[in-house]
């Protein structure tokens, strides 16, 4: 595994599930901003940090592909990778695993965008970031 893909566990709750007993679509957002934020903290950026500097990185795009259902009490391991950096934006993809199979239950991204905190608009990500990211 390569050290730029962040691995986070997560247990679906019973919530999460729709009355089929089925992880519920939109619960897998959650789960892409659950492993975007770890993947940030344990790189010595937690997004808390991030937010105290001004930055504020805003989901503008987000998309999933549903491959299998997870359900309840399943231990899903999500593995978060940067797919793409520009100017002012990231993109995050992510496959969700039943933990211990090979196979994705899901495969998603999302694209944020660099918000400044005066202005409220889009600002080039700042230096720290874009070497984070690997730019």
């Amino acid at each position: 595994m390569s050290p730029d893909v962040g691995i986070t566990h997560v247990r679906v709750r019973y919530q999460e599930t729709d009355q089929a007993g089925v992880v519920y679509h939109s619960n897998y957002f959650l789960y892409f901003e659950i492993g975007r934020t770890e993947w940030l903290r344990e790189r010595g950026e937690p997004y808390r940090a991030l937010e105290e500097t001004g930055t504020r990185l805003t989901v503008i795009e987000a998309a999933a592909s549903f491959l299998g259902p997870a359900r309840y009490d399943d231990l899903l391991r999500i593995e978060t990778r940067i797919a793409e950096v520009g100017g002012a934006r990231v993109r995050f993809d992510y496959d969700v695993f039943r933990d211990g199979e090979s196979l994705p239950l899901c495969r998603g991204s999302t694209t944020l965008a660099s918000i400044g905190r005066e202005r409220g608009r889009a600002c080039r990500l700042p230096a720290t970031l874009r070497a984070l990211f690997g730019r």
